[in-house]
C-alpha cells in the first residue's frame, strides 16, 4: 500500500516527523518499506500565465511567449511545446532555476531570440515518466506561487508491505485508524452526505451466485461532460500512490479504492444489454478485458454479465467492451462485496493481478458499498456533472456483517504479553482501532468491527493491544524452561553423514521447489494421479512432485545452459504420491550425475560417467546403515529411467529406491543434453541400521583361489555372491570379481567371471584338503543354481 503523508495527515496528524512516523508504523505491523520523496529535488519553478504566443521568426517548430511569473516585467520565453496557448497556466523555471538532474536554466538565445526561462512539462520536474507537451494547471493557480509549495511537493511517499490479514490497511482510512491508536491522536474521518437523486434512471440487479457475492450495489449516473478533466490535485494524489491518471471515471474509482479501500468499475451505460446479473461464468466464454488481453474462463470464475454477454470478471478486472472512454456520457457505478474465497487464486489463475484483486483476495469491509458508492457519486457529479440516480442494491437473505462478540480477560492480556496494561490504554486502543466495548467484572465483552476479518478470539485482541501498546514497551524476561536432551538412535541413518559423503563426492546441495509442472510430473510419474494445487504460484508449478528428480532435472538444465557441462547435484525433501485418497509424503534424498568422472587434467583421461559411477556413490551411502550386505540392486524398468540401465535398489528384497540413467525419450522433454544419471531412496526405509562391531583379525594365513566361471549373461555379479554366501563354508571370507569377458572362446548369450574367494580359519591353518573342498562346494552350489561351467582356456 503507498500513500502520500500530507494526505495521511489529512486525516490523522501527529506530532511526529516522518522517520518516527515510518518506525512506529513498522513496530505496530505496518512494515514501512520504503519513503521516498514526492518529487525530485528542483527550485526556482513559479506558477505563471502565458500571455502571448508568438510565432517564432527563425524556427517553425518554435514559439516565443510572454509570462507573466509575478514579476515586475513579463519574461519571454521561446517554447516548442504544441499545446501552449495564450491563458493557461503553467510552470515556469526562471533564470538560476535549478531541475532534477542538476540542470541549471540560464539566460539563453535560441535561433537569435532570447529567452528567459523555461516552461515545464511533466516529466521535465520528474512527475512522469513521460509527457506529451508542457504541463497545464488549473486556471485558479495562484500566479507567482512556489511551485514545489502550490502541489505540497515537499511531501513524502511512504509504502507498507503488509501482511494478508491487514486487507484493512490497504486504504488511506485503514493505515489513518491504526496512526490515531498508535499515536492516541484524533481521527478525521472524510464525510460524504447522500448525493440527491435526481434522475429516475434505474436497473435490474439479480444476484445469480449469493454465496460469492452477497452483496451488490450501482447507481446509475447521467449526462457527464466527456472533457471533464481529473483535478490536478487528484492526480497527485493518484501519482502518489503509484497510480495513473486514465481519465475522470477511472480516476475517482481508483481514488476512493486508495481512500477507503472499496474497489469500484464504471461501466458504459449505453453499452449494456438488459440488467445486471453477478453469476459464474460459463465454461469456456471468453471476455476481452481492459489491458486488452482475451481470457478462456472456466465455470469457477465469477462475472458481472447482462442479458447477452459477461461484462467483467468479478473483483479482477472489467471487459473492455463495456468500458468508459472519452466519448461516454451516461455510467454505472459498481460497488460490491466479493466473498474472498470466490475471488482468491482466480486472477493468478488466468495470470491477472490487479489492486482490485489483491484487495478482495484479502477481504473489503462488508459495510463499505454504500459509503464508496456516495463518496464517488458526490466526486463525479462534482468533476463531471451529471444527475444522479437511486442506488439499487442486491443483498442475499442470508448476508450478515454482524461479527461476534469476543470476551477479553484482563488478566490474560498480562499472561500472554508478560506485562499488565492500564485498562483505560486497552479501552482507547482498542476503541480507536473501531471495536465496541462492554465492560465485565473480567475485562471486557468486545465487538470487532465488520472490516476486521483476523479478529476472531482472544488471542488476537491481545495482539492488537500489544502492538498499539509498543512492543518497545514491554519489558524483557527470561522464560524458564526444563530441557531433556535426547541422543538421536546410534543405529540410526545420519543424513547429516550422506550429505557429507556426497559432498565430498563432488555433489553440491540443492533446494528446489516442491512445485512442478504437470507435463514433468506425467513424465516422472505417468501412471500415478496427479495432486494439483487449488491456487498455484503458475502454471508451470501447479502440480505437487511425485519425484524430487523435476527440480534436479531443471536445475541441471539451467546449469547446462549456462556452460556448466560437469553436474553433481544432491538434495533431500518430500516426495507426494496419491495413495489410498490420501497425500502420501514421503522423505527422500536424491542425486543426479552429469558430465566426466573427473575435472580435465592432464594426468588422466577424459572419461564420461556410467551408471557404475552413481551405483558406486549409492552404495557408499547404503553402508552408512552398517547394513550393506542387506541391499540389492535388481534390474528393473522405470518409466523415467532407460529400460537397460535402470536397477530398483532392495533391501531384504523390498524397495527402498532407484537409480540409472535418464530415459533417452525424455533428455529432450527437461532440456537435458548428454546422458544423466538419476537416483532417489526413501530415507525412512534406511532405518534402522546396525552399529558395527570389532572381529579380532586371525593369526593364521589367507589362502586365495581364482577360477572363472561362464554364466548366462542376464545373471548378475550380485546373483553369482548371494550363491556363493549361501553355500560356502564359514572358512570362506571374501568374494572378489576380478574380470568379466565374452568374446572368443565363450559361447554367445553367456558371459566369463574370474573370482577370486579367500579363505581364512581363526583358530588355524587350512589344509589343501579343506581349501580344496570348499572350494568345490561353491562350484556345485554355481552349478545347480546358476547353470555355471569351470571355463577351462
Amino acid at each position: 500500500m503507498r500513500f502520500s503523508e500530507s494526505w495521511l495527515r489529512e486525516w490523522v496528524n501527529p506530532d511526529v516527523e516522518t522517520d518516527d512516523l515510518s518506525h512506529r508504523l513498522s513496530m505496530a505491523g505496518l512494515e514501512v518499506e520504503s519513503v521516498e520523496p514526492a518529487a525530485p529535488g528542483f527550485s526556482g519553478v513559479v506558477v505563471g500565465e502565458v500571455i502571448s504566443v508568438d510565432p517564432h521568426p527563425d524556427a517553425d517548430k518554435l514559439n516565443v511567449t510572454q509570462v507573466n511569473s509575478g514579476a515586475d516585467e513579463p519574461l519571454q520565453i521561446v517554447c516548442g511545446a504544441k499545446n501552449v496557448a495564450a491563458g493557461m497556466r503553467v510552470p515556469v523555471a526562471t533564470v538560476g532555476a535549478r531541475l532534477p538532474g542538476d540542470f541549471k536554466i540560464t539566460r539563453a538565445k535560441l535561433r537569435g531570440v532570447e529567452s528567459l526561462g523555461m516552461i515545464c512539462s511533466a516529466s521535465e520536474l520528474g512527475l512522469a515518466d513521460s509527457s506529451e507537451g508542457i504541463m497545464p494547471l488549473p486556471v485558479d493557480a495562484p500566479i507567482g506561487e512556489d511551485f514545489r509549495r502550490y502541489l505540497d511537493l515537499d511531501d513524502h511517499c511512504i509504502e507498507v508491505d503488509l501482511t494478508p490479514d491487514r486487507g484493512d490497511c490497504l486504504s488511506l482510512m485503514g493505515v489513518a485508524r491504526d496512526v490515531s491508536a498508535i499515536f492516541s491522536c484524533d481521527l478525521h474521518e472524510t464525510t460524504a452526505a447522500d448525493v440527491p437523486v435526481t434522475s429516475d434512471s434505474s436497473i435490474e440487479v439479480m444476484l445469480g451466485a449469493p454465496q460469492a457475492c452477497p452483496g451488490y450495489l450501482c447507481r446509475i449516473v447521467r449526462g457527464i461532460d466527456p472533457a471533464a478533466e481529473t483535478p490536478l490535485w487528484m492526480q497527485e494524489r493518484l501519482r502518489r500512490g503509484g497510480m495513473r491518471s486514465l481519465g475522470v471515471v477511472v480516476d475517482i474509482t481508483n481514488f476512493v479504492l486508495l481512500e477507503l479501500g472499496q474497489p469500484m468499475h464504471g461501466f458504459d451505460l449505453d453499452k449494456l444489454s438488459g440488467g445486471i446479473t453477478v453469476r459464474m461464468a460459463n465454461e469456456g466464454e471468453k471476455l476481452e478485458l481492459l489491458d486488452g488481453g482475451e481470457a478462456t474462463l472456466n465455470g469457477e470464475t465469477l462475472v458481472i454479465a447482462d442479458d447477452d454477454k459477461a461484462l467483467a470478471m468479478a473483483g479482477i478486472m472489467g471487459g473492455a467492451a463495456t468500458g468508459v472512454t472519452q466519448t461516454t456520457k451516461h455510467v454505472l457505478l459498481e460497488s460490491a462485496f466479493f466473498e474472498p474465497l470466490a475471488i482468491s487464486g482466480k486472477a493468478r489463475s488466468y495470470g491477472l493481478h490487479t489492486d482490485s484483486s489483491h484487495r478482495f483476495e484479502r477481504g473489503v469491509d462488508p459495510a463499505l458499498q454504500r459509503r464508496a458508492i456516495e463518496r464517488a457519486t458526490a466526486l463525479l457529479l462534482e468533476i463531471a456533472g451529471g444527475s444522479a440516480g437511486a442506488i439499487i442494491e442486491a443483498r442475499a437473505d442470508d448476508f450478515s456483517v454482524e461479527p461476534e462478540v469476543i470476551h477479553l480477560r484482563r488478566s490474560r492480556i498480562e499472561r500472554l504479553l508478560g506485562v499488565a496494561i492500564d485498562d483505560e490504554i486497552v479501552s482507547s486502543s482498542l476503541q480507536r482501532l473501531g471495536m465496541s466495548l462492554a465492560a465485565c467484572n473480567d475485562g471486557w465483552m468486545v465487538t470487532p468491527p465488520s472490516w476486521r476479518f483476523d479478529l476472531s478470539i482472544e488471542a488476537d485482541l491481545i495482539e492488537e493491544v500489544g502492538r498499539i501498546y509498543g512492543y518497545d514497551n514491554i519489558p524483557q524476561t527470561h522464560g524458564h524452561l526444563s530441557l531433556t536432551m535426547h541422543l538421536p538412535p546410534e543405529a540410526g541413518f545420519s543424513l547429516e553423514r550422506a550429505t557429507n559423503l556426497l559432498n565430498a563426492r563432488e555433489y553440491q546441495e540443492v533446494i528446489t521447489y516442491s512445485f512442478i509442472s504437470p507435463e514433468a510430473a506425467g513424465h516422472l510419474h505417468p501412471h500415478g494421479e496427479q495432486i494439483t494445487l487449488a491456487n498455484p504460484i503458475s502454471a508451470d508449478m501447479s502440480v505437487m512432485r511425485p519425484s524430487l528428480w523435476g527440480g534436479l532435472l531443471e536445475t541441471a538444465r539451467h546449469n547446462l545452459a549456462r556452460q556448466q557441462e560437469r553436474i553433481r547435484l544432491l538434495e533431500t525433501g518430500l516426495r507426494f504420491n496419491q495413495q489410498d485418497n490420501e497425500i502420501k509424503q514421503e522423505k527422500c534424498l536424491s542425486g543426479l550425475l552429469i558430465g566426466t568422472r573427473a575435472a580435465e587434467q592432464w594426468g588422466e583421461a577424459t572419461e564420461t560417467v556410467d551408471f557404475f559411477d552413481l551405483k558406486g556413490d549409492v552404495e557408499s551411502l547404503l553402508s552408512l546403515t552398517g547394513s550393506a550386505d542387506e541391499f540389492n540392486f535388481v534390474a528393473a524398468q522405470h518409466p523415467a529411467l532407460h529400460p537397460g540401465q535402470s536397477a530398483r535398489i532392495e533391501r531384504n528384497g523390498r524397495a527402498v529406491g532407484w537409480l540409472g540413467l535418464l530415459h533417452p525419450k525424455l533428455e529432450k522433454s527437461f532440456g537435458i543434453k548428454g546422458k544423466a544419471y538419476l537416483f532417489e531412496i526413501v530415507l525412512s526405509k534406511l532405518e534402522p541400521g546396525s552399529i558395527p562391531a570389532f572381529t579380532p583379525l586371525s593369526k593364521f594365513p589367507r589362502i586365495r583361489r581364482d577360477f572363472a566361471i561362464v554364466v548366462n549373461r542376464e545373471i548378475s555379479f550380485a546373483r553369482v555372491e548371494q550363491v556363493i554366501r549361501q553355500s560356502a563354508s564359514e572358512i570362506v571370507q571374501d568374494i572378489r570379481l576380478f574380470d568379466v569377458y565374452t568374446g572368443e572362446n565363450v559361447e554367445s548369450g553367456r558371459k566369463s567371471l574370474a573370482l577370486s574367494l579367500i579363505l581364512q580359519d581363526k583358530s588355524r591353518t587350512l589344509g589343501d584338503d579343506e581349501v580344496q573342498k570348499a572350494s568345490q562346494q561353491v562350484l556345485t552350489a554355481l552349478e545347480t543354481n546358476l547353470g555355471a561351467t569351470l571355463r577351462e582356456s
